[in-house]
């Protein structure tokens, strides 16, 4: 209850603080989609633990299809010898201690891409949920492209679901029924694949209605590296960040890699 309640915080804007900010001990890897490239796999196994890292994926946002999973456990994560994949879509299983044994001893969890509202149906508010978190409180990372991304806000976009575990409409950018994200980064609304799909001013409508978040869209191939009140751009493109600033007549300004943003101050370190 206590990760639902600390997910559905934008609901109560006067109660949210002005800055976003990610975990104070361990570190979020939030990737724009695409192809994820060896810079950024290298850095999530790196603040794994390296070699001797345990990952688990979630490949929930995807289909349900078997032929689907067991690929992913075949290919397991590059570098690394301790691989579990956990998936389901109820509930009830979410929240069993059987089912979240892998993530105990987890020191990386990585969220794959797909449709972020199935993540947020099958897990917000659940012993999941919790112990992902636990992952992070003990100096892990947690990791994810395209809908692992977005998800890792506390503001939810594009969640609007289809019927009978159709896709549902991505170009729908606040949906009634998804608003809630994980978390992870607080007080922020977050958007992938933004150069490659043409989506630079898509966050607007959301800022607009929600200018207590920060908005951040990020392009393919490209990741923010999240600790504490600062993020650092890694990747191929870029990452452009809706800070309640004027950018000669844009709400957002770009950041390539190498940059470092402070989400509590709302400005690129110099």
């Amino acid at each position: 209850m206590t990760c639902l309640l600390a997910a559905l915080a934008f609901l109560a804007p006067s109660t949210v603080a002005p800055e976003s900010e990610g975990p104070a001990r361990g570190y979020l890897v939030i990737v724009g989609g695409g192809a994820t490239g060896r810079e950024i796999t290298a850095k999530f196994r790196e603040l794994a633990g390296g070699e001797s890292a345990h990952i688990v994926m979630i490949p929930t946002a995807n289909t349900d299809s078997q032929i689907h999973i067991d690929a992913i456990k075949k290919r397991g994560y590059p570098g690394v010898a301790n691989f579990d994949v956990i998936h389901t879509r109820d509930r009830k299983i979410a929240d069993s201690k059987e089912f979240v044994k892998p993530l105990l001893t987890a020191t990386g969890v990585w969220l794959d891409g797909g449709r972020q509202w199935r993540l947020a149906d099958a897990y917000l508010g659940t012993r999941t949920l919790r112990e992902i978190n636990a992952v992070l409180d003990r100096g892990g990372v947690v990791g994810g492209s395209s809908a692992g991304a977005t998800i890792q806000g506390s503001f939810l976009i594009r969640g609007a679901a289809g019927a009978n575990g159709a896709d549902g409409d991505n170009r729908i950018m606040m949906s009634p029924d998804h608003l809630a994200g994980f978390g992870l980064l607080s007080n922020s609304a977050i958007d992938q694949h933004i150069i490659t799909r043409h989506r630079e001013n898509d966050l607007e409508s959301v800022i607009k209605a929600h200018p207590e978040l920060l908005g951040i869209g990020i392009d393919e191939s490209t990741a923010i590296i999240v600790h504490g009140h600062e993020f650092e751009v890694i990747g191929k493109s870029k990452v452009a960040v809706w800070d309640r600033k004027d950018h000669s007549g844009k709400g957002y300004q770009f950041l390539a890699s190498g940059q470092k943003f402070d989400m509590a101050k709302r400005e690129i370190e110099k």
